[in-house]
């Protein structure tokens, strides 16, 4: 299974961009998606995650600016992110709790997209 991130850029503070997560391979259902980051120096932390019953949950410094989404036949999960700020500049990075089987989940991560919001 291969996780593939996309949409990373420049922007300026205040302004949108959009990440995308498209999984591929041996793929039974996927269960929880999730977005991390990661900022130099810094530890990796969860931004946003999304059940395969589509309930989300949030990092309390996204909530209201950013919305995780996912396209089940697409096999792909989106990070809307809105009113950017210069601290959200980070690597961006997809995980996906994977069903390669009816009974055996495997937990995959992509290599990330790096997003850098300009003051």
């Amino acid at each position: 299974v291969q996780l593939v991130e996309s949409g990373g850029g420049l922007v300026q503070a205040g302004g949108s961009l959009r990440v995308s997560c498209a999984a591929s391979g041996r793929i039974f259902m996927i269960n929880a998606r999730c977005w991390y980051r990661q900022a130099p120096g810094k530890q990796r932390e969860l931004v946003a995650a999304i059940t395969s019953g589509d309930s989300t949950n949030y990092a309390d410094s996204v909530k209201g600016r950013f919305t995780i989404s996912r396209d089940n036949a697409k096999n792909t999960v989106y990070l809307q992110m809105n009113s950017l700020k210069p601290e959200d500049t980070a690597v961006y990075l997809c995980n996906a709790d994977v069903r390669v089987t009816p009974t055996i989940s495997v937990d995959y991560w992509g290599k990330g997209t790096l997003v850098t919001v300009s003051s």
